[in-house]
C-alpha cells in the first residue's frame, strides 16, 4: 500500500518517538520480530515514547483506512506484531516498571519484557507470574492469560490483573479495572489485544525473595520411566512446586556430561518458590531416579526466567497443546517424537505441570485452559528456510498425536492469523466467546484491531 507522505509528514508533528517508513535506514532492523519465518513490510512503523503517541498512531492509522498491527514488548511469534503495508504501533519504548512495596503492586508500560518487569520487583524481593522467558513481552502476555514457572504458586498473570489502561480503536484512552469498565476488564484477562493498545498494567506482587531451581538430567532413553515417576511426583507436591520436563539438545554447560553435550537429552526443572533446604527435602523422590548430572541452586526470580531463554535469529513453529490427563501412551508419545526434534538446535519438547492457584483461579475470566492438568509445548527451531516444511510437520504432528487426551482450548498467542470464527469460538466456548464478542462491539465495533486469534464484534 503506498501511505501518503504528506500525510507521514503531518503524522510526524507533535509525535514524541519516532515514525519509520521503508526508506529510513532503520527500517529493516525495526521491522524484525523474534520469528525470522515471519517476512511482512509495514508502511510505516510508529514507535510510541508516550500515550499520546499511541492516541495519535490509532488516529492516524485509522483516517488513512490502513490496517493496525501492535508490538508490545516484542516476540510476536505468529506474526500478529506486523503487518503487510499498514501500520505497525511500537510500543518498545514504552518500558517502564514502578513499585509500590508498600501496597505489593508493580504498574508496567505496555512494551516492557518479563525480564525488565523481573528486575524491577526482584529489589524488593517482589514478583508476579512471568513468562518461562525473560525476552517475552509483558502486554500479549498478560492479555492472553499468562502462565509461568511458579504459576501453581502464584496463580496465572492475569489473575494478578489489579488494572490496565488502553487505547481504543476510537483514540480514547480509556482504564479498565474492577469497578470501572469491569465488562472489559474482564475480557482482557485471556482475551487477548481484540480491544485496543494496553499502555499500561497494574499487577498484584507476591512475596518472593529466593527461589531454588533444580536441573536434573538423563540420557533420553530414560525419559519415558522417569516421566512416569515425575507424573506421580506432581500429583501430590505442594503448590510451591513448579517446572517442567524436556527432552532438548544438551548444551555446553559445567555440569552436563560430555556424552549428553550436542545431542538429545532429557531433563527435569524443578523450581520451588523457597530455600533450597526446603526444595531438596519436597523433592528427593526425584533425586532417587539416577540421574546423570544435576545443577541446584538458590536464585532469584528473575534469574529463574532467564534459564531457558529463546535465542534471537530462529524461524520458529511453536504449539502447546493442553491434557485433560497423561497416561503411559502420551508418555511413549512424548517420548517418539523427541526423536524427530532438530538436534543440535534451540528446539525442545516441555510437559509442563499445571494445578495449584492455575486450577483453584478465577473460573470466571476467558481462560479455558487453565482447566488443564498439563500442557506440553513443542518448540521447533530451526536456521535454514529449507527445513520450514519439517520443523512446522514435526510441531503439527506432535499436537495430532496426543488429541485423544487434549483440550481444545490452545494459548492463543501462538496461533497464526488464519484461525475461523468457529475456532475461536471451539477455544473460548460459545457463551464467552459471545460475551467477548459484545464487548468487542463496544471497544472496537469495526474490527480495527484484527491481527491476533480474533473476536469478531456481534
Amino acid at each position: 500500500m503506498q501511505i501518503n507522505s504528506s500525510a507521514v509528514k503531518e503524522f510526524r508533528k507533535g509525535f514524541t518517538g519516532e515514525i519509520i517508513v521503508p526508506d529510513d535506514p532503520a527500517y529493516e532492523e525495526t521491522r524484525k520480530i523474534f520469528n525470522a519465518m515471519i517476512d511482512k513490510r509495514p508502511g510505516v512503523i510508529a514507535q510510541c515514547a508516550n500515550v499520546d503517541d499511541v492516541v495519535r498512531s490509532v488516529r492516524f492509522g485509522r483516517s488513512q483506512g490502513l490496517e493496525i498491527a501492535v508490538r508490545g514488548g516484542g516476540k510476536g511469534l505468529a506474526g500478529e506484531a506486523l503487518t503487510n503495508g499498514g501500520l505497525v504501533i511500537d510500543l518498545r519504548r514504552m518500558n517502564s516498571v514502578s513499585v509500590d512495596p508498600g501496597a505489593g503492586i508493580v504498574t508496567v508500560a505496555g512494551g516492557a519484557t518479563m525480564r525488565q518487569l523481573d528486575l524491577a520487583t526482584e529489589s524488593y524481593g517482589l514478583a508476579t507470574t512471568g513468562s518461562r522467558s525473560s525476552t517475552t513481552g509483558v502486554g500479549g502476555f498478560i492479555l492472553n492469560g499468562g502462565d509461568g514457572w511458579l504459576s501453581r504458586k502464584m496463580g496465572l498473570t492475569c489473575d494478578n490483573l489489579l488494572a490496565v489502561e488502553l487505547v481504543t480503536a476510537d483514540g480514547r484512552l480509556d482504564r479498565a479495572c474492577k469497578d470501572e469498565n469491569p465488562e472489559l476488564f474482564w475480557a482482557l484477562h485471556g482475551g487477548g489485544g481484540n480491544f485496543g493498545v494496553a499502555t499500561s498494567f497494574t499487577l498484584r506482587l507476591h512475596e518472593l525473595p529466593l527461589v531454588t531451581a533444580m536441573i536434573l538430567l538423563w540420557s533420553p532413553e530414560s525419559g519415558p520411566e522417569v516421566l512416569r515417576a515425575y507424573r506421580d511426583f506432581i500429583a501430590s507436591a505442594p503448590d510451591e512446586i513448579g517446572g517442567g520436563a524436556l527432552y532438548l539438545t544438551g548444551p555446553d554447560g559445567d555440569f552436563v556430561p560430555r556424552h549428553l553435550v550436542g545431542g538429545l537429552m532429557f531433563a527435569v526443572l524443578v523450581a520451588y518458590a523457597g530455600p533450597l533446604a526446603e526444595a531438596r527435602e519436597v523433592a528427593n523422590p526425584l533425586f532417587k531416579l539416577a540421574h546423570e548430572a544435576e545443577s541446584v541452586k538458590q536464585m532469584t526470580y528473575a534469574e529463574l526466567q532467564c534459564l531457558f531463554d529463546d535465542p534471537q535469529g530462529y524461524r520458529s513453529s511453536w504449539s502447546p497443546v493442553y491434557l485433560n490427563s497423561l497416561p503411559d501412551d502420551a508418555i511413549d508419545l512424548f517420548r517418539l517424537r523427541a526423536d524427530e526434534m532438530i538436534v543440535p538446535s534451540p528446539s525442545r519438547q516441555a510437559l509442563l505441570p499445571q494445578g495449584g492457584a492455575i486450577n483453584s483461579g478465577n473460573f470466571d475470566y476467558p481462560v479455558p485452559w487453565r482447566h488443564s492438568f498439563w500442557s506440553v509445548h513443542s518448540l521447533g527451531m530451526w536456521s535454514d528456510p529449507a527445513g520450514d516444511e519439517n520443523g512446522s510437520q514435526w510441531v503439527e504432528g506432535f499436537s495430532t498425536d496426543l488429541k485423544p487426551w487434549t483440550l481444545e482450548a490452545v494459548y492463543p498467542s501462538f496461533f497464526f492469523e488464519d484461525e475461523s470464527v468457529n475456532r475461536a469460538i471451539a477455544y473460548f466456548g460459545w457463551d464467552d466467546y459471545h460475551r467477548l464478542a459484545r464487548v468487542k462491539a463496544k471497544y472496537d465495533p469495526d474490527n480495527v484491531f484484527h491481527l491476533n486469534r480474533n473476536i469478531k464484534p456481534d
